[in-house]
């Protein structure tokens, strides 16, 4: 076997991981483990994971309030972060709005809302035995924790405030208690449930998530999911199909839900304990193109005029780790970069040291590029080194090919005799790309989901000009002008790289810079810009080697 096999390999398999999305539809990552029949049928009494408690005293105060109905209004929370509309019917979510990040690039952008058109679904609703709470309960005015009725809050600096709002179903009187911080997108949630009746009362409460596509239907990079965190590990699906006619059910030790895209998370958890996803089911679906999840909480009888407090915690924000740094219940494992996500961690901590002294996303990932090639260059360098040992074969090796080209099996030997003799290692060339490709993959990962590059400019506006091009680092190149080049200088390395003698071989290895082209016209700038800079410097070192040689 000859060097340009190896190559032909290595090339193909980087084809594979790096297009595999393009050309292939993506496999669902997570089936369906069981019906959602399953999910109540295995309901048992979970009152040793909730701060359950028959207290008549707190029951009472619940019970002593009466539910002055109104019709379901606006309750809105603004801080410095972001702004939540609630509905009183049910202490449902209608906008969830962050004021950090817009929707596009224009300068009138608004800001990107996690809610869109899925309030219909009644996104933070509470499922008593699987009946809307908001839809048929009775619900009274948002209030204050002291009882005092409210329509708008402001939390700023370091304050903490809470909106409660009160209703009753079948029975069950329901008290749910938010709490806002002003400095992270966690949302607390305490819920009592009161049975005011003369029988006990047993079932199961599901908190849910409901949010419109956080991302474009043609975005293939970038898609809307839903996920979970399990202690086998975090569980994603994404395909619509699926999602529409069987969805998704994990009966059982489930961490956190939510929904998800490549910069966004909406999550929901139990409260923090040691073991937080003992007795919690999950169940997803996408229902009118809305993306649905709901945590179960599996509930004990609930005595007559007893009262249980069940707790969770919401996350509404952006995927970026230092923001969710301290989240309950390893909410921030929702950042993850595939495969070599060790790598592609530590070369997102070096991107952002370079552009805190650049200031401009697109030179950091240039520069970022050039210190990996420079820690690469011994390897490099020995692969260059055996490929123009390997050239210098060419001529003899083509002679064995045609004197043995009826017998495989003697120009394999004769080849590996010529090896022999000029001590030369027909992988040599390949064997130290191996070892790059996982730095490649990995900062591939870290570029396609690093939150910092969405709307990051780099090169604003064609120069002289007011046509804008580079400006969002997470968008393709609108005029596909980096993707070509790109292309070009792939199709240039190759033909500084000395041909294998095999024409099948030689064609497929030319072939390589069209499909990579093909395959970069829609990805990102940033990891174009990433992809063309290596090329570049991959030039300038292959020519070096070929002067010197």
């Amino acid at each position: 076997m000859d060097n340009k096999r190896v190559i032909v390999a290595v090339v193909l398999s980087m084809l594979v991981l790096i297009g595999w999305n393009f050309i292939f539809p993506p496999q669902p990552t997570q089936q369906v483990v069981s019906t959602q029949g399953n999910a109540s049928q295995q309901a048992a009494p979970a009152n040793t994971t909730e701060t359950a408690r028959q207290t008549a005293a707190a029951s009472a105060d619940i019970e002593a309030q009466p539910i002055t109905v109104v019709k379901g209004e606006e309750v809105t929370v603004k801080t410095p972060l972001y702004t939540a509309v609630f509905n009183s019917a049910g202490g449902i979510l209608e906008q969830f709005t962050l004021h950090k990040y817009k929707e596009t690039i224009e300068p009138d952008s608004p800001d990107v809302d996690l809610i869109g058109s899925a309030v219909v679904k009644g996104p933070m609703g509470l499922l008593l035995n699987r009946k809307s709470t908001w839809a048929i309960g009775s619900w009274g005015s948002a209030t204050d924790i002291n009882g005092k009725p409210v329509k708008s809050l402001d939390v700023s600096g370091e304050n903490t405030t809470q909106i409660v709002f009160t209703g009753e179903v079948d029975g069950i009187r329901i008290k749910r208690v938010f709490t806002f911080d002003a400095a992270t997108y966690l949302v607390r949630e305490q819920v009592h449930l009161v049975n005011t009746g003369d029988q006990p009362v047993g079932g199961n409460l599901r908190f849910t998530l409901a949010s419109s596509s956080l991302t474009k239907a043609e975005d293939r990079y970038n898609r809307t999911r839903v996920a979970a965190l399990t202690p086998s590990g975090l569980e994603q699906e994404h395909d619509v199909d699926d999602l529409e006619t069987e969805g998704v059910i994990i009966d059982n030790n489930v961490i956190w839900a939510g929904i998800e895209s490549n910069y966004f998370l909406l999550a929901v958890t139990p409260k923090e304990s040691d073991n937080p996803g003992q007795d919690v089911g999950y169940v997803a679906k996408v229902d009118d193109s809305v993306y649905r999840v709901a945590l179960e909480r599996r509930l004990g009888n609930l005595e007559p005029g007893s009262e249980t407090l069940v707790d969770a915690n919401y996350y509404f924000g952006p995927k970026d780790e230092q923001v969710m740094k301290g989240t309950p219940n390893q909410m921030a494992k929702a950042i993850t970069f595939g495969w070599f996500d060790i790598i592609a961690k530590p070369l997102l901590v070096a991107l952002n040291l370079f552009y805190k002294f650049v200031g401009n996303y697109g030179v950091a990932i240039i520069l970022l590029t050039i210190v990996i090639k420079i820690l690469f260059w011994p390897l490099s360098h020995k692969s260059y080194k055996s490929m123009n040992q390997m050239k210098k074969l060419q001529p003899m090796m083509a002679k064995i090919r045609e004197k043995y080209k009826d017998d495989k099996q003697k120009m394999q030997q004769e080849m590996m005799g010529l090896y022999k003799t000029y001590k030369v290692n027909p992988a040599g060339g390949c064997l130290p790309m191996v070892l790059q490709i996982p730095v490649f993959i990995g900062l591939y990962e870290a570029l396609l989901n690093s939150i910092q590059l969405r709307h990051a400019p780099f090169i604003t506006h064609v120069p002289f000009t007011n046509i804008i091009w580079l400006a969002d680092l997470s968008a393709k190149d609108p005029f596909y002008v980096t993707p070509i080049i790109m292309g070009l200088t792939m199709f240039l390395q190759q033909k500084m790289t000395p041909q294998p003698g095999d024409p099948t071989q030689a064609k497929v290895m030319m072939f390589m810079p069209l499909i990579f082209t093909f395959i970069f016209l829609n990805f990102p700038a940033g990891l174009v810009a990433y992809w063309l800079t290596n090329n570049v410097i991959s030039i300038i070192q292959q020519r070096w080697m070929l002067k010197k040689a």
